[in-house]
């Protein structure tokens, strides 16, 4: 009896299309780093659904990259599953429609093809809008008897519970191509930021994955990399503190490094930021946005959030770093409420804050955000459906307060200085300097120390 073949394929290898910036960051290293650890992230999407795949079926996962591009890619497949960041919707849209030209049906799923589930209709046999995990076997049993619908959409949106979370297929992974493999302990975000492209377009709940659950995955990763560096995928973790603290203390048995996204409030609890210095915790990326309150006033939609945890931005960053945790400082450039003086705005508060790591981004308008709804509305989408410059990195709108050609300029100017290798090494020599003297580090101080020389 015929074995079904199924191909899961992540569309990887994102990359800015912005040529001053690439031609940058070819002589700062510092540049960018971020954005390609993201790009080389495997698809945790696709390999949750081949763990909820039945053994009968034959799975194989590949990243576009390391595929022969059109017309060679592998025509072994009866059934090819297909998910995209925005910023390459358009390589997978091709890619869909070579299988397709071929006879082979393709599923499309993910944020982008979720928020324009007709778009992406054009192009594949099939579109799951929502949550994958509780449509994939409807999917799968449709494809078995030859009837595959057009469109499956979870009712009610967002209802997945993380408790039936199948165990991710990491087995299908070479480890050797990934600097990090990722892990999501939560799903959603309590804050509604007009700009946010994450799971909270899937779901508006906050959602939890049982402690046992994620030690699981972590040991299962462990079987293909002994001590591996896990990046947790999820919007926002230590929201619910106590269930964070409980994982943190079986974290702390698996000896691994690993890296999270999370808000300001978790300097607010030092037994939290212990635990979480114990546990392996290398660094956690913040969305501080701007040091500019005019900036931030808007951003989060349901309460304002966001202006008013920046008078805490300093301390906080002194404080989680104080534990030997870094902090990687986001900050967006183009906001409405921002001016050009935004520029060398950054640029202190950097220097002042002692900030390890630094981010900084165009603010960009994704589908399905509440924000490309406004801009759209008020005609300052430069390009409609330009998907390939939603890399954060690229300007797809008309800013408020300058001209896109000022953005890009004054952007342009903070890169070189915030990236440049003086400065880049003198926020890393503070840090150092700062930890020695911390009370809140101690012992640990000689072992961090060492992993930041490697």
């Amino acid at each position: 009896m015929k074995t079904t073949k199924i191909g899961f394929i992540a569309m990887s290898g994102v990359r800015a299309q912005n040529p001053e910036l690439l031609a940058a960051g070819l002589t700062l290293p510092g540049f960018i780093e971020r954005s390609k650890v993201i790009a080389s992230l495997p698809s945790l999407s696709l390999l949750t659904l081949a763990g909820l795949t039945p053994g009968k079926f034959h799975v194989e996962y590949h990243e576009i990259a390391d595929l022969k591009q059109l017309p060679e890619l592998p025509t072994h497949f009866d059934l090819v599953a297909l998910t995209s960041l925005s910023a390459q919707i358009y390589d997978a849209y091709k890619v869909a429609d070579h299988y397709r030209a071929l006879g082979i049906p393709v599923v499309m799923g993910g944020l982008h093809v979720t928020s324009l589930p007709e778009e992406a209709g054009e192009h594949c046999t099939s579109v799951v809008v929502g949550e994958g995990e509780p449509l994939w076997p409807e999917v799968l049993d449709d494809f078995e008897r030859g009837c595959l619908k057009p469109l499956y959409v979870q009712s009610p949106r967002g209802q997945f519970d993380l408790r039936d979370a199948p165990m991710p297929r990491f087995d299908l992974l070479a480890p050797e191509k990934y600097n990090r493999i990722t892990v999501q302990t939560s799903r959603g975000c309590p804050h509604k930021c007009e700009f946010c492209a994450s799971s909270i377009l899937l779901t508006s709940r906050y959602k939890l994955k049982p402690v046992e659950k994620v030690i699981a995955e972590i040991r299962e990763i462990k079987k293909i990399w002994p001590r591996p560096f896990i990046e947790f995928a999820d919007d926002n973790s230590f929201v619910h503190r106590e269930h964070y603290k409980a994982l943190l203390r079986e974290l702390a048995k698996e000896n691994i490094r690993w890296f999270t996204e999370a808000d300001v409030r978790v300097a607010e609890d030092d037994e939290l930021l212990a635990l979480m210095r114990d546990a392996g915790c290398q660094q956690v990326l913040i969305g501080l946005e701007s040091p500019r309150r005019a900036s931030l006033d808007g951003l989060e939609t349901n309460t304002n959030w966001k202006i008013r945890q920046q008078e805490k931005y300093l301390s906080a960053i002194a404080k989680i770093q104080s534990y030997g945790v870094t902090v990687n400082g986001c900050f967006i450039l183009g906001l409405d409420g921002g001016t050009p003086e935004d520029f060398d705005e950054v640029f202190r508060f950097v220097r002042a804050s002692g900030l390890y790591e630094v981010q900084i981004t165009f603010l960009t308008a994704f589908p399905g955000t509440p924000l490309y709804a406004r801009l759209k509305a008020e005609g300052r989408i430069l390009r409609d459906r330009a998907w390939g410059l939603c890399t954060l990195f690229d300007i797809n709108f008309q800013p408020k307060s300058m001209t896109a050609a000022e953005l890009q300029a004054g952007f342009m100017g903070l890169v070189k200085k915030i990236y440049n290798a003086g400065e880049t090494a003198e926020r890393r020599r503070n840090f150092k300097r700062r930890l020695k003297f911390s009370p809140n580090f101690g012992r640990h101080a000689t072992q961090l120390t060492e992993q930041l020389a490697a």
